[in-house]
């Protein structure tokens, strides 16, 4: 028998035409969906990672400024201990000038002069005692400064006294400690 179709074809083409159009519209909903989550999920990780290394790099900034913290307080020891080095260096090598010292304020002492006080605040030395004349006070001071050991003396005051072995002269002068190489220096910066 011969197959006859009473519907008309038009319309049967239509619904054929939607339900192909129905599943491929399903069918990019499907696609469009796998691809929007493929997406969202590369994005995650890539956000996740950037996360990672972020947190990496704090990690590593924290570590960091503990050994920066560290380094600072070994560069205050070492400053510190570097200061005392210098200080003991310092009173190693001033050790021998107070045996000098000692000995060019007697070895300076003209005849006729004798001390009665001795004080010294850093670099500066009080001197105190009495004389017989005031002749002997300025020999006293050429003397201090021609040793290689003192410069500046400095006369701050001189009295006359009777007393009953006759009149003396009564001084107190100042004189600033050097060493031998400091002088020399201090000659030649007034000589030049």
């Amino acid at each position: 028998m011969a197959h006859i179709n009473l519907l008309p074809w038009r319309a049967e083409h239509r619904k054929q035409q939607q339900r192909d159009f129905g599943a491929l519209a399903v069918f990019s909903v499907i696609v469009a969906a796998i691809i929007v989550f493929l997406m969202h999920t590369y994005m995650d990780g890539l956000i996740q990672y950037q996360n990672e290394r972020n947190q990496y790099l704090r990690n590593e900034i924290t570590i960091l400024n503990k050994k920066i913290a560290k380094i600072k307080e070994l560069d205050k020891t070492k400053r510190d201990l570097l200061n005392r080095m210098k200080i003991v260096e310092r009173l190693q090598s001033s050790r021998p000038s107070v045996v000098h010292m000692f000995d060019q304020l007697v070895t300076t002492l003209p005849p006729g002069l004798y001390l009665t006080d001795f004080s010294q605040n850093g670099d500066l030395i009080h001197l105190a005692g009495a004389a017989e004349s005031n002749a002997r006070v300025s020999e006293y001071m050429r003397n201090l400064d021609a040793s290689p050991w003192f410069t500046d003396a400095t006369l701050q005051i001189i009295n006359a006294k009777n007393t009953p072995i006759g009149k003396i002269s009564v001084f107190k002068l100042t004189v600033k400690t050097a060493t031998p190489s400091e002088k020399s220096k201090q000659q030649r910066r007034q000589g030049g």
